[in-house]
């Protein structure tokens, strides 16, 4: 087993070392996780890419008021599609 050592700022930040950021493949701005176990121990993997490890990271076009009405709106209207597809219209 190999060991690597970094230091951690007075921000309590760390930079990961450029063979663990190959190792894993991480780019920039690219995330991490980190697994404890009982013993004490932590993994350091590549966090996997999930819709909701990006949701709301980009900003809209247009300035939007209400986000959760926008939402609502799609899920309704998208039910009304469906409703008149299972009708045969």
């Amino acid at each position: 087993m190999k060991e690597i050592i970094a230091a951690t700022t007075q921000r309590n930040q760390v930079t990961i070392p450029a063979e663990v950021r190959r190792l894993l493949g991480l780019k920039p701005r690219d995330k991490v996780a980190f697994t404890l176990d009982d013993h004490g121990a932590v993994r350091l993997t590549a966090a996997p890419f999930t819709l909701e490890s990006v949701f709301r990271s980009v900003r809209p076009a247009t300035p939007v008021d209400d986000i959760e009405a926008l939402i609502r709106d799609a899920k309704d209207e998208k039910a009304d599609q469906t409703a008149r597809e299972l009708r045969g219209e």
